[in-house]
Order: C-alpha cells, then structure tokens, then sequence
C-alpha cells in the first residue's frame, strides 16, 4: 500500500513520505486520515451554507475542529479510532446538511437543487479496508492535473487550517469560542472545494486565515490566563523526588490540573514533560507542591526519556512516537492522541477520571532517592515581559539592549537543527533572546546571565504563546514610535509540524518581514509560491549561525 504524506519538515529525502511516515504513520493511517479530511470539506461546504443563512449547529463546528487535529503530525495513530471518526462524520454531514436543505426551502420556498463538489456527496465504505480504498483516492496527489501553485497554497491553508484546530480545541475543552474562528473553519475547507479560486485568490486567503490564527491565539491566551491565571517568572527545577511518579507530556493543561487535583495528597509527585514545560509558570498550577519538576526535553527523544522514567506517562495531544515494549504497559493517552493499544483516558461529562494512571505510578514505584538539579526559568508571558517594560525601554536607550532575538518553534530529530543551539549561544551578549515552543530545549539549560537584572533568554510558553511574543513586539513598537519590521528584533524559528505552519502565517498576515526559517523550507510550498513569500516578505532560510548574526547585526547597524 502506498501513501504521500509532505506535511511535516522531516518529511522523507525533503520530499514526502510514500511508504512509511517518518512520524511511524502507516499507509493506512495516512490514507483514512487524507478521508477524514476529505469528509470535513463535505461537512463544511453544507456548514458554510447554512451559516450564510442563520443556520449554525455547535456539533458541526467542533467535529471540524477535532477531525482536523487528529489529522496533526503525531497526534492519532489508531486506525480504528480514524474508522470511528468517520463513521460520526458521516453522521455529522448528515446532520448539517438536513439543517441546511430545511433552511434553505424555508428562507426560498424551494428546494436546494445547486450542484455540489464530490467531498459533499461522500458515504463511508461498509468497513476498514473500503476506508482505505476511498482515502487512496482523495490524497494530496489524488488529481494529477492540478496546477502546482494551486496544491501549493491549498496544502498550506489547510496545514495552517489543521494547526489552528490544535489551538481552537484547547480553548474549547477550556470553555471558549469565538464565531470568526469558527465559521473560518468551515469557510477555508469549502474553499479547498473550489476550483475557480486562483493563485491570487489562495494567497489572499492564506493571509485572511493568518489574522483569524491572531483570534485564535487570542482566545487561548485568554482561556489560559483566566482559568490558570498569568505566567509569572518561576524556577522549574531539573532534579527529581523519591516517590511514585507521573509524567506529563502534550499540550493540555486541563488535564494537568486534573492530573493534579487527582493526586494530591496520594504522595504521587507529578513531572512535566516537553511543552507541558510552561505549565510550572502559571499561578494556578504552580499552587499544587507536588508539580515538582520537569523531566527530560523535547518530543523526539522521548523513547529514551520514557523508557528511563520509573512510572507512568500521560500524553494529552501530539508529540507522541511509537512507545518501546520496555514503557508501553505504563503510558497512557488522553484527548485526541491515540496509538494502538494503549489505554485511552475519556472523559465523562467534562471530568477525566485518571486512577488508572495514578495506580500504575503507585506500582512502578518511582524514584529510590532525590536528585537535586539546578533550577531553569519560565514565566515570561506578555504580561510578566510588559510588566517590566519600562526597564526593558530604559536599556534599550542606554545602549546596554543592542537586540532582541526570538529564537523558538518545533523541535524535531532532523540534523541541522544544532543550529539553534549555536545561535543563541554565539548571540552578543547586549543582546536578549525570546524563545518559546519546544525548540527551546536545545538551549534553554545553558547559562545566559542577564543585563542589568533583566535575563538574557525569557522562556514565553509554549507554541500558542507565540500570541504573548506579537504583543511584546507590538508594545516595544508602540513605545519607541515606529514599526514592529523597525524595532531591534530578528525572527530566527524552527518549524516541525502544523501549528508552526499557522504561526508563521499569522506573522506574515501581520506583515512581519526577514524572518528566517529552519531547518530545511517546506516541501509543500511550491518554486513559485515560495517566490511570491521571499519578495514580498523577504523570508529566508537559515545558514550557519555565525553568517546569520553577522547579516542581521550588520543590518541592524547600517
């Protein structure tokens, strides 16, 4: 069986994945995910309609927003949570469109008799391999005539599309919404539907997209500061304590909370683990005393750090790799992430019951004895950054700031991406480096001191709170009078996986110039479309770390 998968920067040779997913995606996966996809076009054309007359349903809009995220790299590898999938979005198509067909004879005195793209007219085959067989035919490479540029840009809305879903879910499980982010779901999947949308219409509709990302970053950013409170500047130590032990992994702070409420006084100390890093910042996790450290880095070196971790391990969204036999009885899954055979956390009228977990830490013992470690800082949101701004604006007069850096994104397993590393440790020392998404774990354990009390490298949070990274830019703009593309301040991000592809669109919508990119350019992104970003936003690829502050700090003096 063969599949074409180029969503995700290790994609294989730089070009796609058609045998094997690098992420461990099978053929299969990859074919009933491309399905499940090709059902939400279906099920937002109707959604889309009915909107354009008054017609919503909240079942239709949040099954787009899950099938989406489950097509994320490295989120469901279950093909039979997939088939589950489809067969509820067959029911939902079904729904929304008797909702739509009774509006529309309604509000025209008529019935609806338009002629529809095929994703409206999809039914699901009567099992698995007739699954298989329909995804086979509606993948990335399905119509061979397609102009290049126009897969090109339809492939990046919908990565763009798929990353903001992630987004659009945790502030959903977290109680919020907002109707443009919604109804933008439905209106950018029907337009991967038409075919009369042109390269100029695409690349309208990609910015369009970027600043309803903004919204969206925006409402998680309030979902999570006013349930959690505001990250505030906090030291997450390295170390761990004897006891049972939970390893927390993902995204999810709900579940963390959860996690934590559940354990409290049971004597289990809980670790977090890749982006649940941030987490320690927040006031009203941090209030919890055995949240007590965080243990190991990023999402690719997990099998090694699970495989080491002496209790069980709870995965709340994606960044999951397939689990070594020595771990696999002790790691369990929440959410939408899924690998086959695991056991599977649901949840019931909103609450997670996590025993099961609790007692496998209780029976894997955990760790014999303390190790102490040094201590690393999180903390520094938009609001704990604009709280001292005005030192920062002093310094930056002073001459004692000559630049800022944010140097953060995805991480991944691909060489080149030492990078980073490099670049944080040979930036200038008068200068400060933001940073925030799991590319941080690189550098983020190294010693960068401060300049007049203010540290060089401020943890922001996670891959959302690229939303504080924009309000810090856009208030440092404010302040000095001019532009965010004149301020002392150079982009420097790495890219793994979907939700860095909305970042990135939501930074160019803003009109963000020179951001530099990494490791290596999408491979979803054409010649010519790529063209089209490089004159109008000057984007570029990373060099070498030394060539690249040489060229931005010698702009920066000119």
């Amino acid at each position: 069986m063969s599949m074409f998968c180029y969503q995700c920067e290790q994609t294989s040779k730089g070009k796609g994945c058609d045998t094997m997913g690098v992420c461990g995606k099978t053929p299969e996966v990859a074919t009933l995910q491309d399905l499940l996809v090709h059902a939400a076009k279906g099920i937002a054309i109707y959604g889309q309609m009915a909107r354009e007359i008054g017609v919503k349903d909240k079942d239709t809009d949040l099954f787009l927003v899950e099938a989406l995220f489950v097509t994320v790299t490295n989120v469901d590898f279950d093909p039979e949570r997939i088939q589950e999938a489809l067969l509820r979005g067959f029911q939902i198509k079904e729904k929304i469109k008797k909702l739509f067909l009774e509006a529309y004879k309604k509000k025209n005195g008529r019935d609806f008799n338009g002629e529809l793209p095929s994703a409206a007219y999809w039914t699901p085959a009567v099992n698995l391999a007739g699954l298989v067989e329909q995804g086979s035919k509606v993948g990335v490479l399905s119509d061979k005539t397609l102009n290049e540029d126009i897969r090109s840009l339809r492939e990046l809305l919908l990565y763009g599309l798929k990353g903001m879903a992630a987004y659009a879910d945790h502030a959903h499980v977290l109680g919020r919404e907002d109707e443009e982010v919604t109804a933008f779901f439905h209106k950018g999947l029907r337009a991967l539907t038409d075919g009369t949308l042109t390269v100029d219409d695409l690349v309208g509709l990609n910015m369009q997209f970027g600043m309803i990302n903004l919204k969206c970053l925006e409402l998680l950013d309030k979902a999570h500061t006013d349930h959690f409170g505001h990250p505030v500047p906090t030291g997450v130590s390295l170390g761990v304590k004897k006891g049972p032990a939970i390893l927390v992994s993902g995204h999810d702070l709900l579940d963390l909370e959860q996690l934590l409420q559940q354990t409290e006084g049971k004597g289990v100390q809980i670790y977090t683990h890749g982006e649940m890093l941030p987490a320690h910042g927040y006031p009203g996790l941090k209030k919890y005393k055995h949240l007590v450290a965080n243990y190991g880095g990023a999402w690719q070196d997990q099998a090694k750090e699970f495989d080491a971790f002496p209790g069980a391990i709870l995965m709340t969204t994606n960044c999951i790799q397939q689990p070594r036999e020595s771990y696999k009885s002790r790691i369990f899954t929440t959410g939408l992430v899924a690998w086959p055979g695991l056991q599977h956390i649901h949840p019931v009228n909103g609450r997670k019951d996590f025993s099961v977990v609790i007692k496998k830490a209780i029976e894997a013992g955990g760790f014999p004895q303390d190790i102490p470690a040094k201590n690393i800082v999180v903390g520094f949101g938009h609001n704990a950054v604009l709280g001292v701004a005005d030192k920062v604006i002093a310094a930056v007069k002073a001459g004692q700031i000559k630049h800022f850096f944010l140097v953060g994104g995805c991480d991944g397993a691909k060489p080149g991406r030492n990078y980073y590393t490099d670049f944080a440790t040979e930036a200038p020392k008068d200068t400060v480096i933001l940073t925030l998404a799991c590319g941080k774990f690189r550098f983020n354990k190294l010693e960068f001191g401060d300049i007049g009390g203010i540290p060089r490298l401020l943890d922001m949070g996670q891959c959302n709170d690229a939303y504080s990274a924009i309000q810090v830019a856009v208030a440092l703009a404010k302040a000095f009078g001019c532009g965010v593309n004149d301020l002392p301040l150079s982009m420097i991000l790495s890219w793994y996986e979907q939700k860095a592809v909305c970042i990135l669109l939501t930074l160019l919508a803003l009109g963000i110039q020179n951001i530099r990119i990494g490791p290596s350019l999408p491979a979803f992104v054409s010649s010519n479309v790529l063209s089209v970003l490089v004159s109008k936003f000057n984007i570029k690829p990373v060099t070498t770390a030394k060539e690249d502050l040489a060229v931005i700090l010698g702009a920066a003096k000119s």
